[in-house]
This record gives C-alpha cells, structure tokens and sequence, in this order.
C-alpha cells in the first residue's frame, strides 16, 4: 500500500509543475488521497466487507469529490488531477502512469453484467470533461481530448476528440483512415444542397422566375460542391412522375389520330 502512495506522489511530482514538494503532495492532493481511499476500500471489498468498502468509497468522494468503485483495479503511479466529478467504474482497470483530469468518467454504457468499463493501458492522458463508455481498451500512450465521448476502441498512441471520438493523431501523424475521407453528415448535406439547386433551375424554366440568394444565403449556403456547373445543373432533367411517360405517349398517339382524320376529311371533301 505504502509503494503504491509513494508511485502515486511521484507521479503527481512528475505531472504537474505547480507541485513544489513530495510532503505538500501528501497533505493537500485530493487525487491522492482518493487514491489511498480506494486502495483501503479495495482491500475491504476483496475480504468481501463489500458493504464497509461501499461506506469506505462514499466517504473517500465526500472527502475528495472523486468518486471510485471498490472493485475497480487501479495500479500505482496513476496521477488524478483536481479530480472534481471523476468517476471510475466497478470493472475499469487503469494502469500505471496514467492521468485523469477532473470531470472524467470511465463509465458503462447500459445494464450488462460483466466487463463494461474501459481498460485504460500505460501512460495514456485523459482530458478534462471526457467520457470514456463501454468494456473496450485504450492503447497504451494514447490521449483523449477534453470533452470527448469514447465509444469504441483506441489504437496505441493515437489522439482521439469529438463527439463521437474519432482518431486524429497516430505518434504525432495524421492517418489515412477511411474517417477521415468520408463524413456522412457532409455527403447528406452536398446531396440534398444538389438537389434544392437542380429544383430550382426545373422552377425557373416552369415559371421563368430567377431565383437568387442574398448574400448572407450565399454565406450560409456556399455553391454545391460536386463538380457541376450551373450550366449543368439547370439543363438537368428532373425525372418525371410515375405515369408521367404513360400519359405522354397517349396524348401523343390521340393527337396523331386526329391529324389522320382531319387530313381523311379534308381528302373526301376535296373528292366530293
């Protein structure tokens, strides 16, 4: 338990510059203490006092803020910065040289028994306000931007933001990942921007009204970017209606039908 304090002291020692000495380290840390908390509360809910080690980790949270299952295995070395509104979970296992900013979670993401909490390897950093959901493992060095939802798997080294998180970063190098070509929020978007301007070019030759966009429209809604031109789009067919080609022919075959009789008509009138 002391080696493990002593891991716990350097790595605050070793991460965060504000820090002058191991003692005042030992007084005034709050992500120290909640670890000590939780390593006693561990120990109780392994002898299965798993009620006092509950009493144990609610008391460490009103002390600290941070708030830890007994059960969670957190090893030595691991550095919970601020620590306000950290919460770890019952099956989380983080490794050592780790370090939580405050509002992080390392959650579930529904009722399922078993592993459901992240495993989080060797010297990865999680930034404030982030959640990391879900029975998967974020490879060792990896970094996880504030405020970022993990939902899925992150690859050793890699940095991840967004909500959902995606991979930026992979040793410092952005990868060539399919993600990062394709976002189907943008192709929705260019696909139906097509389309109001093909609409709008069918109207304009139906009613012979130009419609233009103010310049705030123009900023908003810059032009399509999918290769045609004006000129294409508004000589663009607009498929017709189901039965549309239907009701064509017909009118044009009853319209050759009555040139035909007009003509016979005109002959036999000639004749007579």
């Amino acid at each position: 338990m002391f080696k493990r304090l002593r891991a716990d002291i350097e790595a605050a020692k070793r991460n965060d510059p504000a820090a002058r000495n191991k003692f005042e380290i030992w007084l005034t840390y709050s992500g120290v203490h909640a670890l000590s908390w939780h390593r006693w509360a561990n120990r109780l809910y392994r002898m299965h006092l798993k009620l006092l080690a509950r009493i144990t980790s609610q008391f460490a949270k009103f002390l600290t803020g941070i708030e830890i299952h007994p059960a969670a295995k957190i090893e030595g070395g691991v550095f919970i910065d601020h620590g306000a509104g950290v919460v770890i979970g019952e099956t989380a296992e983080v490794k050592s040289g780790v370090v939580i900013y405050q509002g992080v979670t390392l959650g579930g993401t529904g009722k399922e028994k078993g592993k459901r909490h992240p495993t989080i390897e060797k010297d990865v950093v999680i930034s404030s306000g982030a959640k990391v959901l879900g029975g998967f493992t974020v490879g060792e060095g990896a970094k996880i931007g504030a405020g970022a939802v993990v939902l899925k798997e992150v690859p050793p080294h890699a940095t991840v933001v967004g909500v959902p998180a995606r991979v930026v970063r992979i040793k410092g190098e952005k990868p060539d990942l399919l993600q990062e070509k394709v976002d189907p929020n943008a192709e929705e978007i260019r696909a139906l921007k097509c389309r109001v301007h093909k609409l709008e070019a069918a109207l304009e030759r139906l009613t012979g009204e130009k419609f233009e966009c103010t310049k705030e429209e123009e900023e908003l809604f810059p032009a399509v970017e999918t290769g045609e031109t004006a000129q294409d789009i508004a000589e663009t067919e607009i498929p017709a209606p189901d039965g549309a080609e239907t009701d064509k022919g017909e009118k044009d075959e009853k319209a050759k039908t009555e040139r035909e009789e007009k003509s016979n008509d005109h002959i036999q009138g000639t004749e007579k």
